[in-house]
């Protein structure tokens, strides 16, 4: 009895605490990139400090840089991007953070039409994967059979995978929506999906 308490109390606490930390962690190095400068400008002259300006700050510079990328429709955001594609170590750390950004910001999930499961990558052994399309009349006529594109993601990064072309029949299009389906890759199988 002492030990199934202790171990939900410990079960609960973790993750708040983690949360607060990483919260209260970002909050600080957040404030300390700009704040630090100025609230020292600031106890030099005016004799106060003011706690989080840093945040301000920094919030209002992402505003002005969505603004000034909205307004250029673009083309400073295409500037700027060339500029990081043609250094060489910039390239290899700037896409791969951008497609990160991109999948939490900007998720496929609406692109996704259906989550189904397929016997891949041999008869036995399911996948689950989304249907992103109906296959291309093209492909459909080669082999005369209707055919689906199928994305299957990987764990833990879903932002990976591959795509296959399945037949209808071979598909198992499953009752859960694609959030519960992602939060089941994305976890290696440790939420299941309505949990």
């Amino acid at each position: 009895m002492i030990k199934k308490t202790f171990i939900a109390g410990l079960a609960a606490i973790i993750p708040i605490g983690i949360t607060i930390y990483v919260i209260s962690g970002l909050f600080l190095f957040a404030d300390g990139i700009l704040g630090k400068f100025i609230n020292k400008f600031l106890a030099q002259y005016l004799g106060y400090k003011i706690p989080g300006l840093g945040i301000i700050l920094f919030i209002l510079i992402i505003f002005f840089t969505g603004l000034l990328i909205r307004l250029s429709r673009m083309r400073f955001y295409r500037w700027i991007e060339h500029v990081f594609f043609s250094m060489p170590l910039v390239n290899k750390i700037y896409f791969p953070i951008k497609k990160i950004v991109n999948f939490i910001f900007f998720p496929p999930v609406k692109t996704f039409k259906n989550a189904v499961l397929l016997e891949y990558p041999r008869k036995g052994i399911y996948s689950l994967g989304f249907v992103t399309n109906q296959s291309s009349d093209k492909f459909n006529e080669k082999i005369d059979k209707k055919l689906y594109n199928v994305f299957i993601p990987t764990t833990p990064s879903p932002l990976t995978g591959l795509t296959i072309l399945a037949q209808e029949q071979e598909l198992v299009f499953l009752d859960v929506s694609i959030e519960e389906a992602m939060k089941f890759i994305i976890s290696g199988g440790l939420l299941n999906p309505n949990d």
